[in-house]
């Protein structure tokens, strides 16, 4: 089956590829200081090699994105066993069958890419057959506006994310340890082994999780505490400032090598920062060597494990109810 790439561009110059298949970002293109453009997404050359993406680069993950407990959890009196992927725990759903490896229906319309798929009952493990629509806009602004929307015949879990890997300098060989972040979250939810939550929600003030200012990814990365060794650097959940369903930024990282910043909004209650501490050596697009740390990955989400935590805020959502959520990529130079 022949799958098609599109290419979204705007006035700037800014240039972004989406694939049918998986509905996966393969290229985002913007300028750097010099205006020269840049990639700054890791993937690959065609379609067909995110068959094989361990890693999730540019991915639509869905229906769940990130981890749950045992690879299962109870609606309304009722388990649901999903694919035990990640040790004993449920990972981005499935590897083989998320929608990041399916074929959808997509149609562009200027600088939009609508992309839909629709997900069978139990498709996963999951209940409910779910209508999904994903689409990719490019504004004149250099944002990269992502917008979820969902509608599921029985009452269900939904909590999509993109996973693309991120280097602003241009230079997908090059560490992140450099790029400075920020992110708008004064908590976080530590983890246990398996990174699965503890439950708790925890103040990031005068940890090396505080990102309340901008502070550089690499300088703290390998110190030796358990919340790091875990998994292996940070890839930790941040909950964010802003109320759910408020349109807000997230976050923001900037590069000093090309002068390239992206500010990241979303709607969502948290964000995922994964330092990209698990990238195993491969050949990526242009046949550029990928390894650790050469990108990083901020993943609008509900928390991790919610559905089977009494305290976290739960992505439920009815039969007939709308999941409908927007998260953005800007970019710009500084």
């Amino acid at each position: 089956m022949g799958y098609k790439v599109f290419e979204l561009t705007n006035k700037n110059g800014m240039r972004v590829k989406v694939t049918d298949f998986g509905a996966n970002v393969m290229e985002i293109h913007v300028p750097d200081r010099d205006g020269k453009l840049q990639d700054v997404v890791m993937g690959f050359d065609t379609p067909e090699e995110y068959k094989d993406n361990g890693s999730f680069f540019g991915a639509c993950v869905g229906r769940m994105a990130n981890r749950i407990n045992d690879a299962r959890f109870t609606l309304d009196g009722k388990e649901y066993k999903l694919a035990a992927n990640d040790g004993k725990n449920n990972l981005h759903t499935d590897a083989n069958t998320g929608f990041h490896k399916m074929q959808w229906a997509a149609k562009q319309d200027g600088n939009s890419v609508e992309l839909k798929f629709v997900s069978p009952d139990g498709d996963g493990g999951f209940p409910g057959k779910l209508d999904m629509t994903v689409t990719y806009t490019l504004t004149d602004e250099n944002g990269l506006v992502i917008h979820y929307e969902g509608v599921s015949d029985k009452k269900t879990i939904i909590n999509c994310t993109n996973h693309s890997y991120f280097n602003l300098s241009g230079d997908l060989t090059s560490s992140i340890h450099d790029h400075e972040l920020r992110l708008y979250a004064h908590q976080y939810t530590p983890v246990v082994e398996g990174a699965i939550p503890t439950g708790e929600i925890t103040k990031v003030a005068g940890t090396v999780f505080d990102f309340t200012e901008y502070r550089q990814v690499g300088k703290s990365i390998d110190d030796d505490l358990e919340q790091l060794n875990l998994v292996q650097g940070y890839d930790h959940n941040f909950v964010l400032d802003s109320l759910t369903g408020t349109y807000a930024k997230a976050a923001e990282v900037k590069c000093d090598r090309s002068g390239i910043k992206m500010d990241v909004y979303t709607d969502l209650p948290c964000i995922q920062f994964y330092a990209g501490n698990l990238i195993y050596p491969q050949t990526g697009k242009g046949g550029v060597k990928y390894d650790k740390r050469q990108a990083f990955c901020l993943e609008t989400q509900y928390t991790p494990d919610a559905i089977n935590q009494p305290g976290f805020e739960k992505p439920i959502f009815d039969a007939g109810q709308k999941y409908d959520t927007k998260t953005e990529y800007r970019f710009s130079t500084y």
